[in-house]
């Protein structure tokens, strides 16, 4: 059995919001996905998680996110992923769509 986290909410938001004036980082997430443990070990040697479009390879010990396609490519400079704080509950981000693609 793991205690390993079987799933993440990622939020892809600008990179400059580290002035965010009281505001969450997921109130300016441009994208949020819920991605899924796959059972996969990703080439970062982390745990692969899937969903929504979103693989990512993440450190559940740390919470890093160590590598990350969105919708097939890397993200556009300027943008960031992080996971969302823990007690935001699965999904509960509002999801926008952005461009992610490169």
């Amino acid at each position: 059995m793991t205690t390993e986290p079987q799933s993440f909410e990622i939020l892809v938001v600008p990179e400059h919001i580290e002035n965010l004036r009281g505001a969450s980082p997921a109130d300016r997430a441009l994208r949020s996905a819920v991605v899924e443990a796959t059972g996969e070990q990703g080439a970062s040697g982390y745990p692969r998680y899937r969903g929504e479009g979103v693989e990512a390879d993440i450190d559940p010990a740390t919470r890093t996110i160590e590598a990350l396609l969105v919708d097939g490519a890397e993200l556009d400079y300027g943008l960031i992923a992080m996971i969302a704080p823990e007690g935001r509950g699965r999904g509960g981000a509002r999801r926008k769509e952005g461009r992610t693609d490169g």
